[in-house]
């Protein structure tokens, strides 16, 4: 299967992982990126490395993405993603408000992305007293997050500014991808071609079985190379948004440059 991508441009994301960098480094890398065309940033919500040292520098996702609200003026921005297990449902609707709302400063209107998912990382939990679970029941307990999130957006007062963009990142086909069907704005996943044209087929049915067209669903995708080969066969399945990650101390940005070069080409 392949979803239409007439009516969405192409964007191009940055992955700042916060990890074996100071948050000067982190910072900076971030008005880079900012300057140099990327069309959003996102981070990562753990609590330790997950690449290198396993006990080297390493900051929080969401006081750092408050900090993003106030630096940047243009981004959209998020984390890649959130996890669902860490924070009481409807603090993590509170927390996404309020961050809406300090990113508006520019504009008026919000840039932030609620990136979601149901945690996988064990050291995470077991360090900060978090009950692992399963797959299974990680996932379930997403699926009792999300509408309490929405429901809580309702209530809070000043509500957002905008519908507030939900990603949710994953490739399971009987649970997880139901959940993007009936919540998400934005599906989030890491695939080959082939492995995007099988899951998009089976995202469809689960669109069919909710009422809901998937064209409505951004396709986002990791393109950690930069490769953009793969990004035009991705792009033709119905992928319109690419992330490269990028790690400290350095944060390199040769890959997305590539990235930004081929999304001007193809865009236009």
């Amino acid at each position: 299967m392949t979803v239409s991508t007439a009516a969405r441009p192409i964007r191009i994301a940055a992955q700042v992982q916060p990890q074996h960098a100071t948050y000067p480094q982190i910072r900076d890398a971030v008005r880079r990126l900012e300057d140099l065309g990327v069309d959003v940033i996102f981070n990562w919500d753990h609590f330790y490395p997950l690449s290198g040292d396993p006990d080297g520098l390493h900051f929080e996702s969401w006081t750092m993405l408050a900090a993003i609200a106030e630096q940047t003026s243009r981004v959209e921005f998020g984390a890649l993603v959130n996890c669902n297990s860490y924070r009481n449902a409807d603090l993590q609707a509170d927390m996404a408000r309020t961050i809406d709302h300090i990113s508006a400063h520019s504009t008026g209107t919000g840039r932030f992305i609620l990136g979601t998912g149901s945690g996988w990382f064990e050291k995470d939990y077991t360090e900060y007293g978090y009950d692992f679970g399963t797959v299974g029941s990680r996932l379930d307990a997403l699926a009792e997050s999300l509408p309490r999130i929405e429901a809580r957006w309702a209530k809070l007062n000043p509500a957002p500014t905008r519908d507030i963009p939900v990603l949710i990142g994953g490739g399971g086909e009987k649970k997880t991808l139901r959940l993007v069907a009936q919540h998400a704005d934005i599906w989030h996943s890491f695939p080959s071609p082939e492995v995007l044209q099988r899951k998009l087929g089976i995202l469809g049915e689960h669109c069919d079985a909710v009422g809901r067209d998937i064209s409505e669903i951004e396709i986002s995708v990791e393109n950690r190379e930069g490769d953009e080969k793969i990004a035009d066969e991705l792009h033709e399945l119905g992928a319109t948004l690419f992330t490269v990650g990028i790690s400290g101390p350095d944060y390199p940005d040769e890959a997305l440059r590539r990235m930004l070069a081929w999304r001007d080409s193809v865009n236009g």
